[in-house]
């Protein structure tokens, strides 16, 4: 009998959980969406919410970008728009047709570095093919020495966080009232702070723990590398501007190894493998800058929608019900204004 391939449903199949403290309202404000990616298939509505559907109370989602169904032709810096308008698309279709989470918000890409006139451009397409859905954007920091190594390799320019064009561009995020999303790996957690403490007047959002790798050259260095990382997201924490999505932390690059088991992950080995990390990083920013993200379909490769749900409600069950409330649902409706 053929194993199932980590990641499909039928894998995903065979760890059955049930939805812990199932009326909890709940946003999710990172997923994606995609007609397909390489071998990862497709990701869209019906894939959505069949997850958010599996017994938590998933209301509403924030899509992030990934890229997905870019522009073919036209002006290369408008070519992004195409993802605004793909989800458009498919949000609307969540609205009206009553079968599971509304796809409340939208984050795109562009290149921050552009020049102020030809980023508002972008900014304002943007807006405009989101169709009221447009929130902010993310210009990802992602970048390794090493990315033949990882599975998903970040794209980010050398030292994009300190080009003084690019913090202008980030500037200009703010002041229109724009978010900022960010995806790098955790040995660009320093940079990125000396990036929030230049660009005060704008909303930065920590994607993923800052991504503490976990293979190739980091594998077997998870102590030692969670030790620096405490450090650093300390010092994150201490920029006002700055606000934690926690997860993401299952991703095949993290090193957790459950993409290549048998068996996916239940909630159980999540809490005692990751709390660590939920736990500080909550004690550094406080549940009023913290909120849960799932991050699938990536995080869909080590476990199912419903056990992720289940361990952040383990991680909470320690805080208060308004803690809680922030963490699952509040933090995100502010930051992403839903």
């Amino acid at each position: 009998m053929t194993q199932p391939a980590p990641g499909s449903q039928a894998w995903l199949n065979q760890v059955r959980e049930e939805a812990i403290d199932p009326d909890r309202p709940i946003i999710d404000p990172h997923h994606h969406l995609w007609v397909a990616r390489g071998d990862w298939g497709p990701y869209l509505l019906g894939q959505l919410w069949a997850d958010t559907g599996g017994g938590h109370n998933i209301q509403k989602t924030v899509f992030i970008e990934c890229r997905a169904s870019y522009r073919a032709d036209g002006p290369e810096h408008l070519r992004s728009v195409g993802e605004a308008e793909f989800v458009a698309g498919i949000a609307r279709a969540s609205r009206e047709g009553g079968g599971g989470a509304e796809i409340a918000g939208f984050v795109g890409h562009a290149d921050l570095r552009q020049g102020e006139a030809q980023l508002r451009e972008v900014l304002a397409a943007q807006a405009d093919a989101a169709q009221g859905l447009f929130r902010g954007i993310r210009h990802a920091g992602a970048r390794d020495a090493n990315p033949e190594a990882l599975t998903i390799p970040g794209r980010g320019s050398e030292g994009l966080y300190a080009d003084a064009d690019f913090r202008a561009g980030v500037a200009l995020l703010g002041r229109l009232g724009h978010t900022y999303d960010t995806w790098h790996y955790h040995h660009q957690n320093a940079d990125f702070a000396a990036l929030a403490r230049a660009v005060p007047g704008t909303t930065l959002v920590l994607d993923h723990f800052g991504t503490p790798l976990g293979v190739g050259a980091y594998a077997g260095q998870r102590d030692a590398i969670f030790s620096q990382w405490q450090r650093d997201i300390a010092e994150i924490a201490r920029c006002p501007n700055v606000v934690a999505k926690l997860g993401g932390l299952a991703m095949p690059d993290n090193g957790f190894g459950w993409d290549r088991r048998a068996l996916p992950a239940h909630s159980d080995e999540l809490v005692e493998a990751q709390g660590r990390y939920y736990r500080h990083t909550i004690e550094c920013f406080g549940p009023q800058r913290c909120m849960f993200e799932s991050n699938f379909p990536v995080d869909r490769r080590s476990l199912p929608y419903v056990s992720y749900w289940n361990a952040m409600k383990k991680i909470a069950a320690g805080y208060s019900e308004g803690e809680q409330h922030a963490m699952f649902h509040d933090t995100a409706a502010r930051v992403y204004r839903i």
